[in-house]
């Protein structure tokens, strides 16, 4: 079954409009989900709002939205009033300007979607504007209301169709000194720096997301597969923190691995995915 698209509208470039849907590109419906589980009946427990004060509880109808400007004192928000807030929409995804790839930060970038043409009649338009931006070596900024908020996009090639990036906006962009400049400025030692050079060297490949797999996921299959089949379920020990190691012996030790590994990560059998396999969707 096709897709559903999240938003559709129009790419327009200068004069050239061409219809188009976006699509989430990444997705967690696939994980595990729990519900929330009355231990003494086993029925489903679900959540209702209370009353801070009064403690009785307050019914979807009595709900309003809140803005509090010192403490327990707020501005009340009818959910007509937020609506109008909304800005308008036309429904037109408008390239602003083009930039290359390498003048955007990785920090500013959110959420991918795929932008694929809306319309059979739009697929030269769709077309013309992929392969110009490909041949110039360039993305495209451009903004629409999407999800209640004017959004700017980065749209980029992306084999056969394009690739638009939600980004974020400056005020949610932390400052990168608040992390780093603490950071003290340390030189290291000339064979210091060979040795992790020469590990890198030894370490280098090619990123294949297919050998990265998601083990808390994993686990948790096998946990649910365990607990139906009966299974006793050994409760994980916290480790003992390692011991804190000289730099210079780590690094050597780390170059001697190298040598002695091939390069190549061995990627699991396929018997070992089936047998992965069933006892997810069990699970789920």
């Amino acid at each position: 079954m096709a897709p559903r698209a999240n938003w559709k509208g129009f790419l327009k470039v200068g004069e050239v409009t061409c219809p188009v849907a976006l699509y989430t590109a990444t997705s967690t419906s696939g994980r595990i989900a729990f519900h929330t589980i009355n231990r003494a009946t086993g029925h489903r427990v679900r959540r209702r709002f209370i009353d801070s004060e009064t403690g009785k509880p307050v019914e979807s109808e009595e709900q309003v939205k809140g803005y509090e400007i010192s403490p327990g004192d707020y501005v009340m928000l009818e959910p007509d009033e937020v609506a109008a807030a909304v800005p308008e929409s036309d429904k037109t995804l408008a390239v602003s300007s083009f930039i290359n790839h390498d003048d955007i930060d990785d920090v500013y970038l959110d959420k991918p979607y795929y932008l694929a043409p809306g319309a059979r009649h739009a697929e030269e338009a769709y077309t013309l504007i992929r392969e110009g931006l490909r041949a110039k070596k360039v993305a495209a900024l451009a903004q629409t209301v999407l999800f209640r908020r004017v959004r700017t996009l980065l749209i980029r090639p992306h084999g056969h169709g394009l690739i638009a990036t939600t980004l974020n906006f400056d005020y949610e962009v932390r400052a990168a000194s608040d992390a780093f400049d603490a950071i003290p400025a340390l030189k290291i030692k000339a064979e210091m720096r060979a040795l992790a050079e020469h590990i890198i060297k030894t370490k280098r490949g090619k990123f294949d997301p297919s050998e990265f797999t998601d083990r808390y996921e994993a686990a948790l299959a096998d946990l649910v597969k365990a607990k139906l089949e009966g299974r006793t379920i050994e409760v994980r020990k916290e480790r003992p923190r390692e011991k804190v190691v000289d730099l210079m012996a780590a690094l050597r030790q780390s170059a001697e691995l190298g040598k002695a590994r091939p390069r190549a990560t061995a990627k699991p059998s396929s018997r070992a995915k089936a047998k992965a396999t069933p006892a997810r969707r069990k699970a789920s």
